[in-house]
């Protein structure tokens, strides 16, 4: 019967991520995307360290292939399997920056988290915008670096409100759904 308990929770958490990595095709405001929640949620209750990584990444890259090839397929020549590295990057950055963090989750860490998450995938990205540039919007150099990152601030704001917003949704939900089925409680996986 455990088994069977430890595979419904399993189920229930990949669902929830699923379900986040859905919400990337509604409407929204520019980085309002649930990536820092996915990967601190997976950090937080996949006891196994490869499935923390593997299915909240699985699910942004099902929702990239969606993205990239329907929804901006303009923009590119052809099919396009991974068009943003660096968010990759970042994502992985979080799940192991989670699972230091997220040993304990009580409020305290969970917002600490969200927050460093927010920050790590600033940084992460920005830096990948810059690297990938041609020379022609920034400098390659440590002035075009810094103007690189002064750019990305209007949307690290959005990046902040929606770490916090999607953590609270699925850590919230989560907390939700075992304190009603307590021997889903344990972590999983």
């Amino acid at each position: 019967m455990r088994n069977k308990k430890i595979d419904l929770g399993i189920w229930i958490m990949s669902s929830m991520v699923l379900l986040a990595a859905v919400s990337r095709f509604l409407p929204h405001p520019p980085n309002f995307t649930p990536i820092g929640g996915m990967a601190l949620f997976g950090a937080a209750y996949f006891s196994r360290k490869g499935l923390a990584l593997i299915i909240p990444f699985v699910a942004l890259w099902l929702s990239n292939l969606v993205l990239d090839n329907v929804v901006y397929a303009q923009y590119y020549d052809g099919f396009v399997w991974f068009s943003n590295p660096m968010v990759f990057v970042g994502f992985a950055a979080i799940v192991a920056m989670g699972l230091f963090t997220l040993r304990k989750v009580n409020t305290r860490n969970i917002l600490g988290s969200s927050l460093l998450a927010s920050v790590l995938f600033f940084l992460i990205s920005n830096f990948g915008t810059w690297l990938a540039g041609s020379g022609v919007m920034y400098t390659k150099d440590f002035s075009g670096l810094m103007t690189c990152y002064a750019a990305g601030i209007p949307f690290f704001w959005n990046t902040l409100a929606a770490d916090l917003f999607y953590v609270g949704v699925l850590f919230g939900s989560w907390q939700y759904i075992t304190s009603r089925y307590p021997t889903l409680a344990s972590k999983l996986g």
